[in-house]
């Protein structure tokens, strides 16, 4: 039985339709993840659902007695409003209490102003899991939460019995906890029976039956037309029912093609020296945020920076940038290396100013692989269409906004991208275009990111603050990160009780096998990495035959020349990185090699 119906709901911003028509029925113990592009209404329709926004048409019909709970993606707090005072309309004040020290919220008459943004949001979303409800709904309930937090949050989520509609770009999260999957697509509801790997099958199915029906459509509408052609008339019942036939299917709904953001950019070749920290240290007051911290970035390497909220992620993205300085050691940056910053913080833009117009204060023309493309065809390429190129940016959704300060990094000649928190109010669709961009980045990747499946996606290196200053290194992804991490812990308990072992064998007189060598392997990234790495090699070696051959014909032509020079000198350096790259693969599958050999 349906406890909460949404039937019939239109509704329109402008001239943009958000809902056409649509209609779904939610039944008990249903963990529903809405998806789809920034701007389709995903959070529209939480706030429908949670009656803070009416439908155009339609209504929301909820079963008698059912409480809503609601966490918008931006609570609001009213000046002077403490932690106890903003969640004290609670009735089960201790409740409140629990979530908060869960969420590391310990000082309960702090001022809600002098805390940061992602602490405000957690005692928002305390205070609505704290609340007695029936059907929860949550918008990015896992921004600004760490890996710990959203362990709880998904154990919290999958326990409890009641209905669960939110909106996250978390596809782990969503793996976990969601039994159905709702996309937004140009106004219209789609549902699946699923959790977020299996909707991509699904969905993936439903494309292909789309397609089969729309080829077998327009076959049998080219027969009708050729009947139609010749010159047949409407005199009888079955001609004219033919022919209203025919007006049906001039006029039935072709499948609508999915937009996706499309990533392209040029940038600028890096030479020997990239970032080096020597010996830095920064603290706020008693708070050590790094203590003397050495590492060399190499050439093309994805870093991937973990930790729990506070410990000095953002502070170390802002050091390398440039913005903090350190309060000891120094941090030198290569004379050829040009960042570009994606921060964490929302950007101040001008809601006055037309979406063009931000663009074109960057550049008139920005370089891609194909060529110089224009401000305009660039925001295309972003899904900005030309009626939102010509709107105030203040029209735009939080998530198109995010999405625009995206495009202003991306646009410049990088070839060193800082990434804090790339995930905050960007859609899954974006953040998989994105992860494939970054696959074919010609330079250094450095994320500070909770999203674990971006960090399996992108980096192949991880550092881990403890929250002291010190940063621990791991290798490969977050899986790897976390397989890693439980062996460590392991070990160091082995180590702990080696004592007591000793004790014992010395009482029984039996002697221990010692602990075998840790085995090599490849991370996951390596391996589709070693597979792939001789074709690669060999298309760039291919690449540079032909453009020597192309640069003895146009030995006359100076302009064509340079190009085909300038070209050549940018396979030559990737061909050079990916050889370095080989050299330390065929090592390390050597090394693997042996050790299995030895057994």
């Amino acid at each position: 039985m349906n406890i909460l119906n949404i039937e019939h709901v239109h509704k329109v911003y402008g001239e943009k339709v958000i809902f056409d028509d649509i209609s779904l029925g939610i039944q008990e113990g249903e963990k529903i993840g809405i998806i789809g592009i920034n701007g389709t209404g995903k959070s529209t329709l939480l706030k429908i659902v949670a009656g803070q926004e009416e439908p155009d048409e339609g209504q929301i019909v909820r079963q008698n007695g059912r409480s809503i709970a609601y966490l918008p993606q931006n609570p609001r707090f009213l000046p002077g409003e403490t932690v106890m005072s903003y969640t004290q309309e609670v009735d089960e004040n201790w409740r409140v209490q629990s979530i908060l020290n869960k969420l590391g919220i310990t000082e309960y008459g702090e001022l809600l102003e002098n805390l940061s943004g992602g602490q405000r949001r957690k005692v928002a979303l305390a205070k609505v899991l704290a609340s007695d409800f029936d059907i929860l709904l949550l918008d990015e309930p896992t921004n600004h939460l760490d890996d710990e937090m959203i362990s709880w949050l998904e154990e919290y989520l999958k326990e409890f019995k009641g209905v669960v509609l939110m909106v996250t770009h978390d596809r782990y999260f969503l793996d976990k906890v969601t039994n159905k999957i709702l996309e937004i697509s140009h106004g219209q509801l789609y549902s699946y029976s699923a959790n977020y790997s299996q909707f991509l099958e699904q969905k993936a199915e439903r494309a292909q039956m789309e397609l089969a029906s729309e080829r077998k459509r327009q076959s049998v509408l080219r027969m009708e037309l050729e009947w139609a052609k010749r010159g047949c008339r409407a005199r009888s019942t079955k001609q004219r029912a033919r022919l209203e036939r025919l007006e049906a299917l001039k006029n039935a709904r072709t499948p609508v093609q999915e937009q996706a953001v499309e990533l392209d950019s040029v940038s600028t070749r890096m030479g020997k020296k990239t970032i080096e920290l020597h010996h830095v240290s920064k603290r706020y007051g008693e708070k050590v945020i790094v203590e003397d911290f050495d590492y060399i970035v190499l050439r093309n390497q994805r870093l991937g920076i973990v930790g729990p909220n506070g410990c000095g992620k953002s502070t170390l993205m802002k050091m390398i940038a440039g913005i903090v300085p350190p309060d000891a050691g120094e941090i030198q940056v290569g004379e050829t290396v040009r960042i570009g910053y994606f921060a964490q913080e929302e950007q101040d833009m001008d809601d006055r100013q037309r979406v063009i117009d931000y663009v074109k204060d960057i550049a008139e023309y920005i370089e891609t692989s194909e060529g110089k493309i224009s401000a305009s065809q660039l925001l295309e390429r972003f899904l900005f269409t030309p009626d939102m190129q010509y709107s105030p940016i203040g029209k735009l959704s939080g998530g198109e906004k995010r999405r625009l300060y995206l495009l202003s990094v991306l646009c410049g000649k990088i070839n060193v991208l800082l990434l804090d928190e790339p995930g905050n109010n960007l859609d899954i669709p974006t953040l998989a275009v994105l992860e494939d961009y970054l696959s074919f980045f010609s330079g250094i990747v450095i994320t500070v990111s909770h999203d674990r499946y971006f960090l399996d996606n992108v980096v192949d290196r991880i550092f881990e603050f403890d929250g002291e200053g010190h940063l621990t290194q791991y290798e490969g992804g977050y899986t790897d990160y976390k397989e890693a991490k439980r062996r460590r812990e392991n070990q160091a308990q082995r180590e702990t009780s080696a004592p007591k072992v000793e004790n014992q064998k010395k009482a029984t007189g039996k002697d221990w096998k010692q602990k075998r060598p840790e085995k090599l392997r490849f991370t996951f990234k390596e391996k589709k990495e070693f597979e792939t790495i001789d074709d690669e090699i060999a298309k760039l070696e291919e690449k540079l035959e032909e453009l020597e051959e192309n640069i003895l014909a146009n030995a006359t032509n100076s302009a064509k020349l340079y190009e085909l020079t300038t070209e050549k000198e940018k396979t030559e350096a990737k061909l050079e990185e990916k050889m370095e790259r080989w050299v330390y693969l065929n090592d390390l599958a050597e090394r693997i090699e042996v050790q299995r050999q030895d057994g």
